[in-house]
């Protein structure tokens, strides 16, 4: 079942029996606090210009139009 969403949800069950009901809330809260960087919280245009290279990395199909309009705002910073 690994890899799978039936397996998934029965490693969870395993790991809330091993190590209590508040498992996922104990290791979510170690990695927040655990980051330094700030992330694209701190950075609104940072993640805008990341967003931008990623849908224009994407293999999915987008009309020239958008294209080009990603192209110049790209080419611009």
């Amino acid at each position: 079942m690994a890899g799978t969403k039936a397996g998934g949800t029965q490693a969870a069950i395993t790991n809330k029996a091993k190590y209590g009901e508040d498992f996922y809330t104990k290791i979510g809260a170690k990695g927040g606090k655990k980051g330094r960087t700030g992330g694209f919280y701190a950075n609104r245009e940072l993640a805008r210009i990341a967003g931008t290279k990623g849908g224009t990395i994407s293999k999915r199909g987008r009309d020239l139009k958008k294209r080009q309009a990603v192209e110049h705002i790209r080419n611009t910073q």
